[in-house]
């Protein structure tokens, strides 16, 4: 920790000199009360509170940031968690972006649940590693890489790799996501342990409510696949296809989400473990309480049916505040 913030002195003390100085500075509220039932999950309550900052400066569409994200999990003590430290260049234009180094995940990265879990973002706040993105009048494209462990003797190697997209025509869409992730083993591997490989993708076909009504919405639906291998045990991969359908409706303040997988589950490294279950669906009812430019607060009550037989329940609350130049 100390040489992180003699690290980060020296980067303010260089940016104190640069024409454009900027800076950001971050609040998280994070409530999560899961009323669950095994095998898929597990009953759980996260509380805590995020706080992040980060300083930097600008030359052109070239950009140079430094900070730290701190999770402070209420009833655990300071240090239950580690500081995460931000540290990255970005580039950006009209129609691309380019990111390099230990980045936030938020607002780059927006996988369906089934793929990426949203603990992720709790624990996992950053990628490190490297993103892209390429717009277009029609849609876009962003691919990133996530080197999640590095191999020590008992840290295995593990990275994650992604590409997601749209392109649409009007109020019509198509939607792709593609994810991976490799889990090898440790420096000596000793006890021997097995690679693993999970990969799969999803394909949504969709339309949009009009921009000029008040309810806004869309409904996209589609195939979820999933292919799992673990080397030397499975024969081959094992491989799993849904259909997969979403809808979403918001009328001023409030909101209606349901998602559902119907006909086989799946096997995703980070990916919510209800979608491990044969038929699965989601819906939740959300209240946006703070709208304001710089400060966002939802609450939503999320319903979890699962194989037709299991109904859980679950509670989130979400502050996020901010602010900077």
């Amino acid at each position: 920790m100390k040489k992180t913030l003699l690290l980060l002195l020296i980067f303010m003390g260089f940016l104190a000199h640069a024409q454009e100085f900027k800076y950001q500075v971050l609040f998280e509220g994070i409530g999560d009360n899961r009323e669950f039932s095994p095998p898929y999950a597990y009953p759980q309550t996260i509380m805590g509170s995020r706080g992040a900052f980060e300083v930097g400066v600008d030359i052109d569409n070239h950009h140079l940031r430094g900070g730290l994200s701190h999770l402070l999990e209420f009833g655990s003590d300071l240090d239950a968690q580690k500081t995460k430290l931000t540290l990255y260049y970005q580039f950006q234009d009209e129609n691309k972006l380019f990111a390099f180094g230990a980045f936030p995940r938020r607002d780059k990265i927006d996988f369906p649940l089934a793929m990426l879990t949203d603990t992720l973002q709790y624990y996992q706040p950053n990628i490190e590693g490297l993103y892209g993105k390429i717009s277009w009048d029609w849609g876009h494209q962003n691919g990133f890489v996530d080197w999640v462990g590095r191999q020590t003797e008992t840290q295995r190697e593990q990275f994650m790799a992604g590409f997601s997209g749209e392109i649409f025509f009007k109020n019509l869409f198509l939607q792709n996501y593609l994810l991976m992730f490799h889990n090898a083993h440790t420096l000596h591997n000793d006890p021997p342990l097995h690679i693993e490989d999970y990969m799969g993708f999803a394909l949504q076909a969709g339309v949009r409510t009009p921009e000029t009504i008040a309810v806004q919405g869309d409904l996209k639906m589609g195939m979820l696949t999933s292919q799992y291998r673990e080397r030397n045990v499975t024969d081959g991969y094992e491989t799993a296809t849904s259909f997969f359908a979403e809808a979403n409706m918001r009328y001023k303040n409030l909101g209606v989400k349901s998602v559902m997988s119907l006909g086989a589950g799946h096997k995703f490294a980070y990916g919510d473990p209800y979608y491990r279950a044969k038929n699965y669906s989601r819906t939740d009812l959300i209240w946006y309480f703070i709208n304001h430019e710089k400060i966002r607060g939802k609450f939503n009550v999320s319903m979890h049916f699962v194989d037709w037989d299991t109904l859980d329940q679950q509670q989130q609350l979400s502050i996020i505040y901010v602010f900077g130049n």
